[in-house]
């Protein structure tokens, strides 16, 4: 079970921001209603984030209109308009998101000597975490397959192994929650890391351009084209449902990820699990790295 101190100290969402970014930052904010569903973004500094007016506004969208609120964990050139991976100015984090067997995963954290003590803990639902990292000198090539490596050892989730990836922020309610939970954040270090701090062992394969991608399928250096990403999300289902996980489950994580490239990422995730049901049903036993995937002909929007 995990020590209950492995948790440390709570700490408030100026507290996080101000630990975790400087005042001139570029910064990424989303909010979600997965009900309607609909996504805003909005970029502004953390100066600007913390500014009465804007909390006051994330407040309103959080409570009054059901949006769940999350900050993009790297900062974007200045001038960004779009949160990609060339609007990245600088790699200043690693995170996991433990959504699978949280407590279980913490304890293997807690217990590994393969990766320094995080600097925060996210409880952003009952028995699930968000784990945070401040690193400096880490490209982003490395970061990624670090994040694909480290979400494999530990159980975190695949699909939140990119540099562009949204975090909750402490403070807010996790409105997909019933009944409702409000995020925390716990800290445990003010050290910022260096990669070689990682000591998780990166395979050959795990290169970012023949690696484990974003939903954690191994794409054969004998391929030759590399997977698409709705190649990797098709995988990424059936390894999902082999497992046991729950259909609506692996669509909505799948609908998250990409929401933002999406016009309805809920009827594409929908039709990708039922999809990857079907083939299932039909060719038991098939590896996730020969599926043929339904999207590879026509790209759903």
């Amino acid at each position: 079970m995990t020590d209950p101190n492995f948790f440390g100290k709570s700490v408030d969402e100026k507290t996080y921001l101000l630990a975790l970014f400087q005042s001139s930052d570029c910064l990424a904010i989303l909010l979600r209603n997965s009900s309607r569903p609909q996504t805003v973004q909005r970029i502004a500094t953390r100066t600007r984030i913390l500014e009465p007016s804007f909390q006051e506004w994330l407040r309103f969208k959080n409570e009054r209109e059901g949006f769940n609120v999350y900050i993009g964990m790297n900062p974007l050139k200045p001038a960004s308009h779009t949160r990609t991976k060339g609007d990245i100015l600088q790699i200043r984090h690693l995170y996991l998101d433990l959504d699978s067997d949280g407590p279980k995963a913490l304890d293997q954290i807690q217990q590994s000597s393969l990766v320094p003590t995080p600097n925060y803990i996210l409880s952003t639902s009952p028995d699930r975490f968000q784990v945070v990292w401040r690193v400096q000198d880490a490209g982003q090539e490395q970061a990624e397959t670090l994040l694909r490596v480290m979400a494999r050892q530990f159980g975190g989730d695949p699909a939140a192994t990119d540099s562009t990836r949204v975090l909750r922020i402490p403070g807010f309610a996790n409105k997909k929650c019933n009944p409702e939970f409000v995020v925390r954040a716990h800290e445990q270090s003010d050290r910022v890391s260096q990669l070689v701090d990682f000591r998780v062992q990166i395979k050959v394969d795990d290169d970012p351009h023949k690696a484990v991608g974003a939903a954690g399928v191994r794409n054969h250096s004998s391929r030759p084209w590399p997977l698409s990403q709705s190649e990797h999300d098709w995988a990424f289902a059936k390894r999902a449902l082999g497992r046991g996980d729950a259909p609506e489950d692996v669509i909505r994580r799948i609908a998250d990820f990409r929401s933002d490239d999406k016009h309805n990422p809920e009827y594409y995730a929908r039709h990708t699990v039922t999809k990857a049901q079907a083939d299932s049903q039909n060719k038991p036993g098939t590896e996730d790295s020969e599926i043929e995937n339904p999207h590879t002909s026509r790209e759903l929007t």
